[in-house]
């Protein structure tokens, strides 16, 4: 239990409608993990309990047919193999700043309201109190399924008509690529170098500096942007 401002958070109970009466505590308690593979539950509801789970294999079986048949229909309006590649490369890197856009300036807002408190320990929140969570790593579909409408109308303004398609699955595919190695950096043991670090490197941003590290599956846009940690050594030098 976590008692702030008067009120007890009961661990044992559904969460959801008890974290927005943290207030102003709420950002401190969400970010002090628990470590344990167990979940807890959100709602006393059984449906909209199992709403909230999701394994992590829904993802690519969901959304790895859509993306074929995005880029199948540029192809169809006459575009070749090289200039397919070149858009859906062009995708998957726009998908890498949302990744990094999203994951700083949304998931990690500061909220004290209780509305404010509760939506946000929905979105993301509830991923940094029950970090190994693993029914609660990926994006539902459904909410997916939501948010690709403005993504196609924000590409359709960045290509034209025969590109957007391929465009719009280089970025589906740069979608998918991020959950699975997501769950995969929280569950898997990487035995090379590259997804090894990648693993600490993202286990970092959950354990040590929450504020910052918001890559996933990669840290270039934490280099850009001046937000990738310093690594134990470089911070006692200091």
């Amino acid at each position: 239990m976590v008692v702030a401002q008067g009120f007890t958070v009961d661990l044992n109970k559904p969460l959801v409608f008890q974290v927005g009466h943290l207030g102003e505590d709420y950002q401190e308690w969400v970010h002090q993990p628990i470590a344990t593979k167990e979940g807890p539950r959100f709602f006393e509801s059984d449906f909209w309990e199992f709403l909230t789970k999701n394994k992590w294999w829904y993802i690519p079986l969901a959304w790895l047919p859509v993306v074929c048949w995005s880029i199948s229909k540029s192809v169809r309006m006459g575009h070749t193999f090289p200039q397919i590649a070149l858009t859906v490369v062009c995708g998957i890197f726009i998908w890498t700043l949302m990744e990094y856009s999203l994951h700083r300036f949304l998931f990690h807002i500061k909220t004290k309201s209780y509305w404010g408190n509760t939506l946000h320990y929905l979105l993301h929140g509830c991923h940094h109190k029950h970090p190994m969570d693993g029914l609660r790593l990926v994006f539902p579909p459904a909410a997916t399924a939501v948010l690709c409408f403005p993504f196609w109308n924000f590409l359709k303004l960045l290509s034209t008509p025969s590109t957007t398609p391929a465009l719009f699955g280089g970025g589906l595919l740069g979608y998918v690529m991020y959950d699975v190695t997501h769950y995969y950096l929280h569950h898997g043991q990487p035995k090379s170098e590259v997804p090894r670090n990648l693993k600490k490197y993202h286990l970092n941003h959950h354990f040590r500096i929450q504020n910052q590290g918001f890559g996933i599956t990669s840290s270039f846009w934490d280099k850009v942007f001046g937000t990738l940690p310093q690594s134990k050594a470089a911070a006692k030098i200091r």
